[in-house]
C-alpha cells in the first residue's frame, strides 16, 4: 500500500533537525532532574539519528540522480525467484552469469 504523503528526505532531515534543536534547547534552558530529562535526552538522540539517516538518503539520491544509473555491479531489478537466500546458496560466478554481469 502506498502512502499518500511521501516527504522528501531533505524535508525529513530539516524537520528532524529542528525538532532535535528544540529538544536540546529545552534541556539546556529547563533542567529537569528526573526521568523527564532522560526521556528528552533519548528523544534528542533519536531525532539526531533520524536527521543523519535522512541526510545520507538525500545524498545517495543526489549521487544516483546525477549519474543517472545504479552503482556498478548492481542490477536494477533481480529476476523473479532470485532472492537473498537463493543468492547465498548459489555460486557467485553462476549468479553473475545468470544476471549477465562480467567478471573483472
Amino acid at each position: 500500500m502506498r502512502r499518500i504523503l511521501r516527504p522528501d528526505a531533505r524535508v525529513v532531515a530539516l524537520l528532524a533537525s529542528l525538532a532535535a534543536v528544540a529538544t536540546l534547547a529545552a534541556l539546556v534552558v529547563w533542567h529537569p532532574a528526573n526521568l523527564l530529562m532522560v526521556g528528552l535526552a533519548l528523544l534528542c538522540v533519536v531525532l539526531t539519528t533520524i536527521t543523519g539517516t535522512a541526510v545520507a538518503a538525500a545524498r545517495e539520491r543526489t549521487d544516483r540522480s546525477s549519474t543517472g544509473e545504479a552503482p556498478p555491479d548492481q542490477p536494477d531489478v533481480l529476476p523473479v525467484g532470485l532472492d537473498a537466500d537463493t543468492l547465498d546458496a548459489l555460486d557467485s560466478a553462476a549468479v553473475r552469469a545468470q544476471l549477465g554481469l562480467n567478471d573483472r
